[in-house]
């Protein structure tokens, strides 16, 4: 992967700021969604803050050496939501689950972080690798394409063919999203300097143009159905954030059974923490392929962890929504090619200070789904393609390691999510645990027969003696691309 800058070098300021407005852009759409999704009086503009807060609290525990920005995670919805439900006596009760929940779930990844701590991170290769983890990153960008294709296409689907409806309204969302995609890609692939920086902001500028013209026609007797953007929302600003710790003063405990409560929030919330882990191995496996570094050893996956976990305690105790790490923000190094912690740090500032500027929040969620879909498809694909290049040098012609990578793409892409009670296994956790267990029963003659440390066992790779003869490990390209690449950028704004 070709880096303009690496994850320890700086933009220049005016850079800086575009680059973090990109990466705010990119995670926008996923991080006020949670808030919007679940409501009882849950607050857009905290769940910002509480993003940004919680994401300086990760690059805290991570020594400033993983670029990657926390979010709302959409993994605890139904785990939210049973904290609502389970305050029959008031709503704002509901709001003191959403703090307790998250303090549950994270937790329950600083228990794994101590137990990682004291038994290293080596097991994670032998149980997870490349063949495993790279289906299953692959996953997480395929899993999220019906999002993206679905927002671009209108969302309207014809109930007897399942095909999207292109009806007026339709066909208008389908341009917005499709000129929003293309000037994306142009800008990437064409563009000089700066604008080849800032795709992101470039097409959903473009897309908000387009977008805005034709909501103007929209207020034309008859042609309400060109209306893209709606604008009312201005009238109904969020003029500060209404941070959820605030609404605990108003709690009434006395009448509640608190004790009852407070286990059914742990029955909802614990489970899903482990599930989002996984989640957390493969973004953070895959963020490490980007960046040329493997931050499972550098900071440490104890780490990373107890940057998630804590960070997603903090985010909440402001915002309600447990964070979690963002493929969104991870395909926004990818294919903007910067890697520099400092736009991740500086993100979390303006995303900070946003949630204080209500015109400013309120134009973000203004922003047409049509045209997110648009930025979203390349963003997805990204990461999707980032899971395939790790089973790159994976010899798929070994049975072995076909049948692990088949179990998991169809496991994840056949949506094999599972439910017991109130706790969800979503399907790309399903899926990693299917090929974990695929993998291990593939592999026991080997492990029998002692042939454990070979790296055909180990990583389900099969590495030819010119390639690995002197020649550069992918891990270190990177860094070489990235100095090369920033040297060739000095006369970039």
């Amino acid at each position: 992967m070709k880096l303009i800058y690496g994850v320890k070098d700086r933009p220049k300021p005016g850079q800086l700021i575009l680059f973090a407005l990109q990466q705010l852009l990119a995670i926008l759409a996923a991080t006020i969604a949670v808030p919007m999704i679940i409501g009882n009086g849950m607050s857009i503009s905290a769940a910002l803050f509480g993003a940004g807060i919680g994401t300086i609290v990760y690059l805290l525990f991570t020594k400033f050496k993983s670029p990657v920005f926390l979010g709302s995670s959409f993994a605890f919805i139904g785990s939210m939501s049973a904290a609502f439900a389970g305050a029959t006596s008031s709503s704002l009760l509901g709001h003191f689950g959403l703090i307790i929940g998250a303090l549950f779930a994270g937790l329950v990844y600083v228990i794994i972080a101590v137990i990682i701590k004291f038994i290293g991170v080596k097991w994670i290769d032998k149980v997870m690798p490349a063949v495993v983890i790279g289906p299953t990153v692959a996953l997480i960008g395929l899993s999220l394409a019906g999002s993206a294709v679905g927002n671009v296409a209108g969302n309207v689907v014809d109930a007897s063919t399942g095909a999207y409806l292109m009806d007026v309204h339709g066909i208008i969302c389908l341009v917005c999203g499709l000129i929003t995609l293309a000037v994306t890609i142009v800008c990437s692939i064409y563009g000089k300097k700066l604008l080849k920086m800032i795709p992101f902001i470039i097409g959903i500028l473009s897309g908000y143009v387009v977008a805005a013209i034709f909501t103007g026609f929209s207020y034309i007797e008859g042609a309400e159905a060109l209306r893209i953007i709606d604008f009312t929302q201005f009238n109904h600003m969020e003029w500060y954030p209404q941070f959820t710790f605030m609404k605990l003063f108003d709690v009434d405990f006395s009448s509640a059974d608190i004790g009852a409560y407070i286990g059914t929030i742990a029955v909802a919330y614990i489970p899903v923490a482990f599930v989002v882990f996984a989640e957390h191995l493969a973004d953070h496996k895959n963020i490490s392929s980007i960046i040329g570094t493997d931050l499972l050893k550098d900071p440490g996956l104890s780490r990373t962890l107890l940057g998630d976990g804590v960070g997603s305690i903090v985010g909440a105790f402001f915002g309600g929504c447990p964070n979690t790490t963002y493929g969104e923000s991870i395909g926004c190094v990818a294919i903007s090619g910067n890697a520099s912690v400092i736009t991740i740090f500086v993100t979390a500032l303006l995303a900070i200070v946003a949630s204080f500027i209500a015109p400013f929040v309120t134009f973000l969620a203004t922003i047409p789904d049509c045209v997110m879909g648009g930025v979203c498809i390349a963003l997805y694909g990204f990461i999707a393609v980032s899971g395939l290049k790790m089973i790159q040098k994976v010899d798929l012609n070994d049975n072995k390691n076909l049948f692990v990578a088949s179990v998991i793409l169809i496991a994840g892409v056949g949506g094999m999510a599972l439910q017991f009670g109130k706790v969800t296994v979503t399907a790309i956790a399903c899926a990693l645990i299917l090929g974990i267990l695929a993998n291990i029963l593939v592999n026991i003659r080997s492990r029998k027969s002692g042939n454990d440390d070979q790296p055909a066992a180990d990583d389900g790779q099969t590495i030819s003696k010119d390639e690995s003869d002197g020649a550069p490990s992918p891990s270190e390209q990177p860094v070489d691309d990235a100095a090369q690449a920033k040297e060739d950028t000095n006369g970039a704004v």
